[in-house]
This record gives C-alpha cells, structure tokens and sequence, in this order.
C-alpha cells in the first residue's frame, strides 16, 4: 500500500496542476518527470506520502490513536526530512514549531482542503468500519475539522479497507462509502481535480472503478489534471489492495523512487510491518 502510495505520489509530482499539453505529452509513465515550475526532483515523493508514513508509524508503534500522538508523529517525520510539496504556510508552520505539543496550540484546523485525506490510506488495515471511521476522524480533525475534511478522510481510508477485508466488488466502492459516509461517492468525478478533499477522492473512486490494472489506473489519475499527485495517491494506495486490479506499476517507476534514508527500502520495510497487522 505505502509503496503504491509514494509512486503515484512522486509521478504525479511532475504533473499537479500542470498543462493538459503537458500531461498529453508526457504521461505515458515512460519515467519521472521534472515539473516545470516545481524544484522538486523527478522520483522524490511530497507530503501525501510522508505524512502517509507517519500515519502508518503511529500505527505499527501502537501507541495510544490521540491528537497528541498523531501531531507529535507529523512534526518528527518533517523535521527528520523536511521537504517540498507542502502548501507553502503549513511548511513554514512546522519549520517554526517544536513538537506535537507546539502543533496542536497553534495550528488552525479549519481546512476542507485534501491534508486529511491523502494521509488516511494506512487506516484502512484496522479491522472494522467503525475502527477505521474513529481513527480516521480523529486524525483528520488535528488539521481539517471541517464536515468535508473528515468526510473526505474517512472515505479514504475506508477504500482500502473496503478491499483488504473484501467487502465487495470495486465497481461498487462509491455506493459502499455511501451507506458510511456522507457525500456523493458513487458520483463519476469528470474534469480538473481541485484543492478540496472530496474532490480528489472522488476522482480516486472513479478512477479505481473504471480501471482494471495499476498503470491505467494512474495513468488515468494524472490525465484528471489539477491535484493530480493527490489524487494517485489516494487511488493507487486502495487499488493495491484490489484483488481486481492487476498490479502492474512499472518497475522503473518503482525502482527510481527515491532511496534515501526514509525512501524506497523504509518505505517498504514499513509497509510490510503495517499490513502484518491486518485481522480477517
């Protein structure tokens, strides 16, 4: 799942809100592309995926599931590595901050933005709707305490869940999300991807429905144009769970990821650690 995640991340990277020429052009998954605006290195993953793994390490510590924990889990995974992607305010906000104490008295949880959603992913191996639908909400109330910021979250977690524990066919995700939480799940996304949340869940769940392998499927994510690298993301973190979908990810995309310290290996070894955990 983590793996997933971090490729679609760091390929959509060189494509967030990038020209349709462009990802006409260049999204044919040949290789990481340099963004043409962006200094962020082709193969280098943004803060979907590093927030992602703070999430997941919070979740393989087994470390009380509080705000504190969870805040404290965000701080120490940017200040370990700190890097681009971020919006530009939340980046100079943990720059300035010390610790998930600081995190909590400070920052403003008021974003219907996509923070929450695209960090959600790695909830979906608790074992029960209700469990994830918790955790979720209280993850994502930290920064988007907003009715469509935890909607949107708990969506996304819920779509992995949805496949590892095999609740159903993929073709029914959006009714599935639905009968859990409120919004238009099953409602085909068409067009740009904007910055609100649900939206790129959205075109994450449609994407998901209407591709039957890896390599489309992201490749039908970038072709969304807009918050592309969000949108993978989300998408390519629940189909890997898919007995559905072939996993077809190219393995030049995999093997040029990034490898530094909390690269590709961590990135793997981690996600073996957090799908141990999954209970049938």
């Amino acid at each position: 799942m983590l793996l997933e995640l971090a490729v679609g991340d760091a390929y959509g990277a060189g494509f967030e809100y990038a020209s349709p020429q462009l990802i006409e052009a260049c999204n044919d998954l040949s290789g990481y592309v340099q963004h043409p605006k962006h200094k962020i290195k082709p193969g280098s993953y943004t803060d979907d995926t590093q927030m992602s793994l703070a999430i997941a390490e919070s979740i393989v510590s087994r470390e009380p599931w509080t705000a504190e924990v969870l805040a404290n889990s965000f701080v120490t995974a940017f200040k370990r590595d700190p890097r681009e992607g971020y919006a530009g305010s939340f980046y100079d906000f943990l720059l300035e901050i010390r610790d998930g104490d600081e995190f909590l008295a400070k920052i403003q949880p008021t974003s219907d933005k996509s923070g929450a959603a695209m960090r959600a992913a790695p909830i979906g191996v608790f074992p029960t709707i209700e469990k994830v639908i918790e955790a979720a909400t209280i993850q994502a109330a930290i920064t988007h305490n907003t009715p469509h910021g935890i909607n949107a979250a708990i969506s996304a977690a819920l779509m992995p869940h949805y496949f590892i524990y095999n609740l159903g066919q993929k073709k029914n995700l959006g009714k599935f999300l639905e009968s859990h939480v409120s919004g238009e799940w099953s409602k085909p996304w068409m067009g740009e991807v904007k910055s609100k949340g649900w939206m790129s869940v959205r075109a994450a769940i449609t994407a998901i429905e209407k591709n039957n392998s890896m390599s489309e499927l992201l490749k039908n994510c970038i072709n969304y144009t807009g918050d592309v690298d969000t949108v993978a993301a989300i998408a390519l973190a629940a189909g890997s769970c898919s007995e559905e979908i072939t996993q077809d990810l190219p393995v030049h995309l995999i093997g040029n990821l990034e490898n530094g310290t909390y690269g590709r290996d961590y990135i793997i070894e981690l996600d073996k650690r957090l799908m141990s955990l999954v209970i049938f």
